[in-house]
């Protein structure tokens, strides 16, 4: 029991230990630090606050005794087990008398009539100090409403006495002008209400030159006139991402696909649907190119899986299941005999579209080749990268014969001129560049400084067509300089 007692005290004597120092801390830092009473404060509270807290721990670990207990010598039992005096009373005393005025102490200080007089003073110097007026020709929208009058009954209304309204003190003098003023903000980009709303990732010119398609991830498809600078119609919509729109050799049709594994053969007149060809399992389609004739058709699909199309007949030729990533590029050979894939991780594939069977497959980039075209010869193949370079292959021997490089982020887009003596690209960086193929020497820079290049095509005049992040189609002159928006996204 006496055992319990202790503990107990020591419980509050730790208490008393920490209110101690508490009450220290605050004369320490506190609105009274300084004078003579906060260091009064300070020596009392601080030695009660050791004080208290090293008589707790004795009275805890129970090395201060009230009284005689058992010390057993040896032996432990028997005759001769002797009483020690082991208690210390007035060592006892002291460490429990000195926290005891220490807590008499601390309702002293609190309740006393010194302890609100820092405060009420410092309270009356703010009520005293006027409220700052806003400068003249600042914003003050920001600043809280006062708050709303209490409601006045309308006797109150008529009985108060009418009072004229205090003159108006002068304006106080605009302050010196001290912060240079910000830069003005770059003037806003121009859009147009049938605008794309999303990212534009696809352009194709119509055989005759007149027209322009664009597929976009807002999941349209748009039908431009190039010479009137107009939206025709928007030619479709598909379930999920837009990505591919592609002209049939007969300028009255397109094929488009998307994300939804669907692609649709649709009327360029009317945008009325003519076939739906599904791919089932074999999921979204990446990319889509079709043959010189227009009789067939080759999709990459994300489940890594190529598929080659008969569009006359709407039926499927070739399932061919050689990649195990996403595919990232088709292209079909300018004979209509072979197709290209690549898929993310950087392997290349070459098809014999009439049989389905692979004839090459090598591992041409270190990330996927977003981009893929054959040169008019077929046996060269371009291809653009995640690892920002575009390489001219050798199909043969499946050797590389050039790489052009120049690009800081991933080659996402390629366009080849109709004389094949120059390659246009597009990029994740922002920028779309002009190569000589001759030379492999870069010939023009064109910055968009709005975003990635998703899209890039030439103009049947050959210029420069660029779509993006920024949901813009731009127009570029061929030798360089700055773009005019031909066709501007829609408002945000």
């Amino acid at each position: 029991m006496n055992r319990f007692a202790d503990r107990l005290l020591a419980m509050l004597l730790l208490a008393i230990g920490l209110l101690c120092f508490i009450r220290a801390y605050f004369a320490l830092g506190g609105e009274s630090a300084g004078d003579a009473l906060a260091s009064v404060r300070l020596a009392f509270f601080g030695t009660a606050g050791v004080v208290s807290a090293l008589a707790a721990l004795l009275f805890w670990a129970g090395l201060l005794p009230g009284r005689s207990t058992l010390a057993p010598k040896t032996p432990l039992f028997g005759r001769d087990a002797e009483m020690q005096t082991a208690g210390r009373p007035r060592l006892r005393q002291l460490f429990a008398v000195v926290p005891f005025l220490a807590a008499l102490a601390l309702v002293a200080d609190q309740l006393g009539p010194w302890s609100r007089q820092p405060q009420d003073a410092g309270k009356s110097l703010i009520a005293e100090q006027p409220a700052p007026s806003a400068p003249q020709g600042k914003d003050v929208t920001s600043a809280p409403a006062p708050e709303p009058e209490a409601p006045v009954s309308p006797s109150e209304v008529a009985l108060a006495p009418p009072v004229s309204p205090p003159e108006p003190a002068p304006a106080p003098a605009a302050p010196p002008q001290i912060v240079a003023p910000l830069p003005q903000a770059p003037p806003p980009q121009p859009t147009q209400p049938d605008g794309h709303r999303e990212p534009v990732v696809w352009l194709a010119v119509a055989p005759d030159g007149h027209s322009i398609m664009s597929a976009s991830t807002d999941r349209t498809i748009k039908l431009w006139d190039i010479d009137g600078k107009r939206l025709i119609r928007t030619l479709g919509v598909h379930k999920d991402m837009a990505r591919t729109a592609l002209f049939l050799p007969d300028g009255a049709r397109a094929l488009t696909a998307g994300d939804d594994g669907e692609i649709v053969l649709r009327q360029l007149a009317d945008g009325a649907v003519l076939q739906v060809f599904s791919s089932g399992q074999n999921g979204g389609v990446n990319k889509l190119a079709i043959s010189p004739d227009g009789k067939r058709a080759v999709s990459g699909h994300d489940t890594g899986r190529v598929i080659v199309w008969d569009i006359e007949k709407g039926s499927v030729l070739h399932v061919m299941p050689g990649h195990d990533w996403s595919i990232s590029g088709v292209a079909v050979s300018p004979d209509g005999t072979r197709a290209i894939s690549g898929s993310i991780e950087g392997t290349l594939k070459l098809w014999d579209i009439g049989t389905g069977n692979q004839l090459r497959s090598w591992h041409g980039h270190e990330r996927g080749p977003y981009g893929a075209l054959f040169m008019a010869d077929g046996r060269h193949l371009i291809t653009g990268s995640g690892d920002y370079t575009i390489k001219l292959w050798d199909l043969d021997s499946g050797r590389e014969v050039r790489r052009l490089e120049g690009h800081s982020g991933t080659v996402y887009a390629l366009a080849l001129s109709a004389d094949g003596k120059r390659l246009l690209s597009g990029s994740l960086d922002g920028t779309a560049r002009l190569w000589d193929m001759e030379t492999g020497r870069e010939t023009a820079l064109f910055d968009s400084r709005s975003g990635p290049v998703y899209a890039v095509a030439f103009a049947a005049d050959g210029r420069v067509l660029t779509g993006g992040y920024d949901r813009t189609i731009r127009d570029w002159p061929a030798g360089g300089g700055d773009a005019a928006a031909l066709f501007p996204g829609a408002p945000e």
